[in-house]
């Protein structure tokens, strides 16, 4: 069974201690994603329509808005993973060089011992309840740095590079991000938000996935989980009355929902941020 070993949050966003057993549904956030195998058997990450080992001795690193998901091995043993979600604008501020997006160069990071001391000085901190480590953040910072930094370096644009290009978007996406923006938990219709900005359904979703990277279903999801994140972390509404106001039926379908995009269930992440957070 999938757990949340650990949860810490922070000026940073997220990093989780995951134990996880089973398949994810695709998925994707606005966050920068690094994702570390700490023990157990190997796994992949399925990004894109490319299926990438999480294994000793490699790392997946995920651009904002890339579709992936987590695929568990032939095992039933769950696999412990460092899994990193990284707020574009907190690495703009505290690293050497970026762009807006976080965009990384490549999928496939080779975990180097530098690298790897990193990721099990993060989990040991995040293994002891007890342990204060005013260090954490800024070892997040150079572990997603170096994690960056190399998904560059064998690439065209080499050493020098200073990050990917911010490409504007259609004013009709902009315009069609903010109408989902505040829909957000709405029995909303996709072909409705296709004609109020001027576009037919299949232009719409061509248009929007060329310019974000994801489906319109995908990006209303992402925000969606974004929203019940924020509720369980930072409120004490009962997780049911998240679901609902999220547009959910039940507490169970906005449990298999939570589960599916977010590795365990609402309470289980709830009760763990909740003992667990870093202030």
């Amino acid at each position: 069974m999938s757990t949340a070993v650990a949860v810490f949050h922070g000026a940073f966003g997220r990093v989780c201690l995951y134990s996880i057993d089973r398949r994810m549904a695709p998925h994707a956030h606005r966050e920068g994603h690094l994702i570390f195998h700490v023990q157990g058997p190997s796994a992949h990450m399925c990004v894109g329509d490319t299926l990438w080992p999480v294994s000793p001795g490699q790392a997946i690193a995920v651009s904002p808005w890339q579709p992936h998901f987590f695929q568990p091995g032939p095992s039933s043993t769950p696999t412990l993973t460092l899994v990193l979600y990284i707020r574009p604008s907190w690495f703009i501020e505290v690293a050497r060089q970026a762009t807006a997006t976080m965009q990384f160069g490549r999928v496939g990071i080779e975990v180097t011992d530098r690298l790897m001391r990193m990721v099990c000085g993060t989990a040991s901190t995040m293994l002891d309840p007890d342990s204060h480590d005013p260090m954490l953040e800024d070892r997040l910072c150079a572990l997603s740095q170096a994690a960056y930094d190399q998904s560059w370096q064998w690439t065209s644009q080499g050493r020098g590079f200073v990050g990917a290009d911010v490409v504007g978007r259609d004013f009709r996406i902009r315009r069609s991000l903010k109408i989902l923006g505040n829909a957000i938990g709405e029995d909303l219709e996709l072909n409705s938000v296709a004609r109020e900005v001027g576009l037919s359904r299949p232009h719409f979703y061509k248009l929007f996935r060329e310019q974000m990277g994801v489906t319109p279903n995908l990006y209303l999801n992402a925000l969606r989980m974004e929203r019940a994140i924020d509720k369980l972390t930072t409120s004490d509404e009962a997780v049911a009355d998240i679901g609902f106001d999220l547009g959910f039926a039940s507490q169970a379908s906005f449990s298999r929902f939570f589960i599916s995009n977010g590795v365990v269930p609402p309470t289980v992440y709830r009760r763990c941020v909740q003992t667990m957070s870093l202030h």
